[in-house]
């Protein structure tokens, strides 16, 4: 494989039921990953795991303490397997509880850490007002006027792909009044209104307790999705930027644009689905052959072994060879 790689790594909204259970006991790197990351989170990471497998689960999958945790084992441990591959990525850009886990795979925080970091955020969202999220195709300054009661713009995706967040009923009249006026709008799955400031009051004192964590330079070039630059040891540094991160606006698509203006690559989505992989198709420099993308894991839901093809379809297309123990190959 000639061009170097980065990997998107997903966030909320990527989740659905049993993403990646087909590579589980299955993919022996992946396993390991998953089992140390559920280890570490203790008795929660044996619940975790339940609802995980189950398919019935006890929590709604989209509740902020399934997503979040399961986003961010998934992203985490197929990072181990991309780099037990061989290869060595760029650059990471992850969406959301994605940067999270590409700050561990950079080295910013030990996995221990980081799970403390995830835990913290998810028990104190856990208690914060509900409401959701809203993609809706079009413009930032498509939308502004029908925005409403605490509704904003919680993330840029593409320049015709942006993401409402709110509490509702503010939120629905927000959708009812965009859908009569013929915008194409999709609900997201959450059960919170993530990157809309009402998490705010639900953040206090998060970073206090991030403050104790230690923290690394990055090793692998880490773009933000909250600042659209590569970050800094003094940024990763500061526990005020994870803190914030569940209340501020994700502008994923200036990220991007960041990260391809500086180099050519195969842009691997790394977590469950192809949502950041259809975004990235979008982009001048893919659509011009200049950068690729690569996605892990299939675009819909489906039994285990959709899984195990689609990670060995992935490993052929990046170069990986020689390898005997990769699923479905």
């Amino acid at each position: 494989m000639g061009r170097p790689i980065a990997l998107l790594l997903p966030g909320q909204g990527s989740q659905h039921a049993g993403m990646a259970t087909g590579l589980y006991r299955t993919d022996p790197v992946f396993t390991a990953a998953m089992d140390e990351v559920f280890a570490e989170m203790g008795e929660e990471g044996a619940r975790l795991l339940a609802d995980w497998l189950a398919p019935h689960p006890l929590v709604d999958l989209d509740h902020v303490t399934r997503s979040q945790p399961l986003l961010f084992a998934i992203d985490y441990a197929l990072g181990q397997v991309v780099l037990d591959w061989g290869l060595r990525p760029e650059a990471l850009l992850g969406h959301s509880i994605g940067e999270v886990a590409g700050a561990t795979l950079a080295g910013v925080f030990s996995l221990s850490d980081a799970v403390r970091l995830v835990l913290d955020r998810i028990h104190r969202l856990a208690d914060g007002p509900p409401g959701g999220m809203l993609a809706v195709a079009a413009r930032r300054e498509d939308v502004t006027a029908f925005l409403d009661g605490d509704v904003v713009i919680g993330a840029v995706n593409a320049p015709r792909q942006i993401v409402l967040a709110g509490p509702d009923p503010a939120l629905a009249l927000v959708e009812k009044s965009l859908v009569a006026q013929n915008f194409t709008c999709r609900r997201v799955p959450s059960l919170s209104p993530f990157h809309s400031p009402v998490l705010e009051p639900a953040t206090a004192g998060a970073a206090e307790a991030i403050a104790k964590l230690p923290v690394s330079p990055p090793r692998i070039t880490l773009y933000s999705c909250y600042t659209a630059v590569p970050l800094t040891h003094e940024d990763v540094a500061d526990p005020n930027y994870w803190a914030r991160q569940p209340a501020a606006a994700i502008w994923f698509w200036p990220a991007l644009n960041a990260m391809l203006a500086e180099r050519d690559v195969v842009l691997v989505e790394t977590g469950p689905g192809q949502g950041l992989a259809q975004l990235a198709r979008r982009h001048p420099a893919v659509r011009a052959g200049r950068s690729t993308v690569v996605s892990l894991l299939p675009g819909r839901p489906g039994p285990g072994d959709l899984d195990r093809s689609a990670l060995a379809d992935a490993a052929k297309s990046l170069g990986v060879r020689g390898r005997t123990d990769l699923p479905g190959m």
